[in-house]
C-alpha cells in the first residue's frame, strides 16, 4: 500500500540514500556579511553586476513611507533590513517553515538562511549548477540543475544550529533508466502508447508539487511538463504542454487542477484523469498573446480561487474561479514598466516583480476584488527574477518580502499594514492617486537599459 503523505512520519524517512548518485554535499558555515556603505541609489552608469555592493543590514529605527517619487498607501510601511550577495544571478527561492530561507543561482550552491536576520545558515554543493527553479515541502526540497535533472534533498532545520541537508536521490536517476535496460518492453503512456521520455532536453524552468497525490511536476524550455510519482522515484506521465516555453506553473492544492504558462501567451489548466497517470487539457486562458513569465494562484476565506499571470507587456492579468472549472477573466493589473518575471501571493495580498527592477505589493478588495497598489518597493538594480513572502502573524499585517535579482543581491524587506484608514476621495484618485493605474516613475535601472528597452518596444 502506497504511503500516505498526511502522515505524520517525516517525509524524508520514506526515502533511502542513493549510493549510486554523487556523494552527499559538503556544509560549511558561512562567514559573518562584511557591512559596506550604501552606494547611490541610482545608476549614472550602464548595469555592472560586478560592481555591485554588499549592502549591510538596515536598523529597525530606519522605517519609512514610501519615497516622493513612488505611490504608496498610507496604511503600509517598509523599509529593506538586508541586502545581501552570493555566487551570481539568483534565480530561485523557497521558504522551508517559515524560519529558513533558501536561495538558488548560476552557482552550484543553495544558500541557506535565518528567515529573520537573514543569519547565513550554510549551503548544499550540488554537482551541477543554475538552480532556475526550486522548492519546498515540509522536510523535503526540490531543485533543478543545468544536467536537466531534479534533485531530492532531506533537510533538517534548527535556529541553534547550522542548515544540514543529504541527497535523497536524483530524478531521473540511474537505477531508473537501468529497469529500462531490464524490461522486455518500453513503459507507454497508456492513451498515446508512446513511450515515455523521463529526460528533459532543456532548462528546467519551474515546478510544483502536489502534496495530496505526491505528484512533483516539472516544466521545461523543452515545451514539455513530466509527472513524476515521488515514492516510486518515476516518470509516470509526460506530454508537450505548449507552443514555447514553459515558464511557470501552479497547483491547486484543493483539487489538484495544474496551471502553466508559456511565452506562447497562454495559460492552461490540466487535470490527471481519475485512476490513470495521464493528464487532460480543461481550459486554455488567452486573453493576450504576450509571453506570459509568471504565475500565482490565490485564496479567499470562501475557498475561491484567484490565478494571476505577469506577462511581458508589464501587465497582470487575473481570474476569478466562479464554478468547478469555470473562471472569469477579473481585470488587469497595470503598472509596471518592462515584464513582469514573479508574481506570489499572501492572504488578499499580491507581490510582484519586475524587469523594470521595481516590487509592487498590490491588495484585493474581498467583496468586489478589485485590486490597488499599496506600494513600490525599489532599490534593485537589475530586473528581479524571484519572489518569496513569509507571514510573522495569521492576520498578515506584518510579513517579509524575499526578492532576488540580476544585479546579483537578495534582498529582505519588512512591510507592516496598518490599520484601515478611510477611503481616499475620488478627486484625490482623479488626481493621480489611483494606485493601481501606470504612471511615470524615475527608473531603478541604467539609463543605457531603459533607453534599450524603449527602442525593442518601439521596433515591436
Amino acid at each position: 500500500m502506497e504511503p500516505q503523505l498526511n502522515d505524520k512520519k517525516s517525509l524524508s524517512n520514506f526515502f533511502d540514500e542513493d549510493m549510486n548518485e554523487e556523494h552527499s554535499p559538503s556544509f560549511e558555515h558561512l562567514s559573518r556579511h562584511l557591512h559596506q556603505n550604501l552606494s547611490p541609489r541610482r545608476l549614472s552608469s550602464p548595469f555592472n553586476p560586478e560592481s555591485s555592493p554588499l549592502f549591510s543590514p538596515s536598523p529597525e529605527s530606519s522605517w519609512s513611507r514610501s519615497p516622493p517619487l513612488t505611490p504608496s498607501h498610507p496604511s503600509l510601511l517598509y523599509c529593506c533590513i538586508s541586502s545581501l550577495r552570493r555566487d551570481g544571478e539568483i534565480y530561485s527561492i523557497t521558504s522551508v517553515s517559515g524560519d529558513l530561507v533558501l536561495t538558488g543561482s548560476t552557482s552550484r550552491r543553495v544558500h541557506a538562511w535565518q528567515s529573520l536576520d537573514c543569519h547565513a545558515k550554510g549551503y548544499i554543493q550540488a554537482s551541477h549548477g543554475d538552480v532556475r527553479a526550486m522548492l519546498a515541502y515540509e522536510d523535503i526540497l526540490f531543485t533543478s540543475h543545468k544536467d536537466h535533472k531534479i534533485r531530492v534533498w532531506g533537510i533538517k532545520t534548527n535556529y541553534s544550529q547550522n542548515f544540514r541537508a543529504r541527497k535523497l536521490f536524483t530524478l531521473p536517476n540511474s537505477s531508473h533508466f537501468k529497469n529500462f535496460i531490464c524490461r522486455t518492453i518500453t513503459p507507454q503512456n497508456k492513451v498515446t502508447s508512446k513511450p515515455i521520455n523521463s529526460q528533459h532536453k532543456d532548462i528546467i524552468s519551474c515546478m510544483a508539487y502536489y502534496h495530496v497525490e505526491g505528484l512533483l511536476y516539472t516544466g521545461s524550455y523543452d515545451k514539455t511538463i513530466k509527472a513524476w510519482k515521488l515514492y516510486d522515484k518515476k516518470c509516470i506521465d509526460s506530454f508537450v504542454a505548449h507552443g514555447d516555453h514553459i515558464n511557470d506553473m501552479v497547483v491547486n492544492q484543493q483539487n489538484g487542477y495544474l496551471f502553466t504558462c508559456s511565452s506562447d501567451g497562454t495559460v492552461k489548466m490540466w487535470l490527471r484523469v481519475y485512476g490513470e497517470s495521464c493528464h487532460v487539457l480543461i481550459k486554455v486562458f488567452s486573453f493576450h498573446t504576450y509571453p506570459i513569465y509568471a504565475l500565482a494562484l490565490g485564496m479567499s476565506q470562501s475557498q475561491r480561487s484567484f490565478l494571476y499571470s505577469g506577462s511581458s507587456d508589464g501587465c497582470i492579468n487575473f481570474w476569478v474561479q466562479e464554478i468547478s472549472t469555470h473562471y472569469n477573466h477579473g481585470g488587469v493589473l497595470e503598472g509596471h514598466q518592462f515584464a513582469v518575471l514573479c508574481v506570489v501571493t499572501l492572504e488578499n495580498l499580491v507581490i510582484s516583480g519586475s524587469e523594470d527592477a521595481t516590487i509592487r505589493i498590490w491588495r484585493r478588495d474581498k467583496i468586489r476584488f478589485s485590486h490597488e497598489c499599496l506600494a513600490v518597493l525599489e532599490g534593485h538594480r537589475g530586473p528581479i527574477r524571484c519572489l518569496a513572502a513569509i507571514s510573522q502573524d495569521e492576520l498578515a499585517t506584518s510579513f517579509l518580502v524575499y526578492s532576488g535579482s540580476m544585479d546579483q543581491t537578495f534582498k529582505v524587506w519588512r512591510v507592516k499594514l496598518l490599520r484601515e484608514v478611510k477611503k481616499l476621495v475620488q478627486d484625490d484618485v482623479d488626481d493621480g492617486a489611483n494606485l493601481g493605474g501606470r504612471f511615470e516613475a524615475s527608473p531603478v535601472l541604467s539609463p543605457s537599459w531603459v533607453k534599450k528597452k524603449l527602442q525593442c518596444r518601439s521596433v515591436h
